[in-house]
């Protein structure tokens, strides 16, 4: 049994399943927006459109151009890891305790995973540093996403001005994922009767819908010290994410796998890694169907 876990292996069919559902639950993206297989050397996704509107033609007239645009984005999965070290007493436990153990470590990879599409998607940062990711680039929403609202008598009427941005744009508005911050924003707000105009968000609650809109409420819109409060678009048209295939995990029980000269040698320490890759991509295909709510900069910290 340790020969076999001393080797790189797949997660199994039944895990990765579980794995993927429990990311459709952490992450604010893959809430709004359905996850699509990607491969591992990537795709090209394109928005297609049509220039000008239809023409009326008159018998025997003639018929007049009308025009395509067809733009590409490629998508492009970035690899992201997590591991750890454990006890290498996990080598001679019962193989129901080593199961055990595996799926605690999905559980938790799983978390970390749905974080970090978040993180990476709207800020471009690497989750574990919170930096600038140069292997993310430009392909995030603060740096994409061109329309943005600051101002605004209240958090409603920010919504509101973010929906007229998209829709001048001709686009849908599908989705909206918003900061605790914003939705506390929104719990604040009274009818003139006193009343609460969204009674459904009292008291910390985070609905999974307001006013017939998808609505997901996530810290991660705001981490990272972002001006970022919420964030509006067509999530289901023009957004896209998904896994690679394969899931790599592996146990190593040897060497100095993290790079941390502090903890030195796996066997000298009695330890093994647990070791998870996954491979995720996404997409911003057509910027102009969102749309930014962001603090004004006297706001910001």
């Amino acid at each position: 049994m340790a020969e076999v876990l001393s080797k790189g292996s797949l997660f199994d069919p039944v895990l990765v399943k579980d794995l993927v559902n429990k990311v459709k639950g952490k992450s604010s993206l893959a809430m709004l927006c359905a996850s699509t297989p990607i491969p591992f050397n990537g795709q090209k996704e394109f928005t297609f459109s049509m220039d000008k509107e239809v023409d009326v033609v008159a018998e025997n007239g003639a018929k007049t151009k009308g025009g395509i645009t067809l733009t590409p984005r490629t998508i492009v999965p970035i690899k992201i890891e997590y591991g750890a070290r454990i006890s290498d007493e996990f080598m001679y436990a019962s193989e129901e305790e080593q199961i055990d153990v595996l799926k605690s470590f999905n559980e938790g990879f799983a978390r970390k995973a749905a974080r970090g599409l978040d993180l990476m998607a709207f800020h471009g940062v690497n989750p574990r540093t919170g930096t600038a990711s140069s292997v993310i680039g430009d392909n995030h929403f603060d740096r994409a996403v061109t329309q943005i609202v600051t101002e605004g008598d209240t958090a409603d009427a920010q919504v509101e001005a973010a929906i007229a941005l998209i829709q001048g744009s001709e686009n849908d508005v599908t989705g909206m994922a918003m900061a605790p911050a914003f939705r506390s924003s929104l719990a604040a707000l009274t009818l003139t009767s006193g009343q609460k105009m969204y009674p459904e968000l009292a008291w910390g609650s985070a609905p999974g819908a307001i006013n017939g809109l998808e609505v997901q409420v996530n810290s991660t819109v705001s981490a990272n010290n972002s001006k970022d409060l919420a964030i509006v678009g067509d999530f289901q048209n023009a957004f896209r994410w998904g896994y690679a295939k394969e899931i790599p995990m592996e146990i190593i029980q040897y060497g100095n796998p993290d790079n941390d000269t502090t903890l030195g040698d796996l066997k000298g320490h009695n330890q093994i890694y647990i070791r998870c890759e996954a491979y995720l991509g996404w997409g911003i295909l057509d910027p102009a169907a969102f749309a930014l709510i962001q603090k004004a900069d006297e706001e910001s910290t």
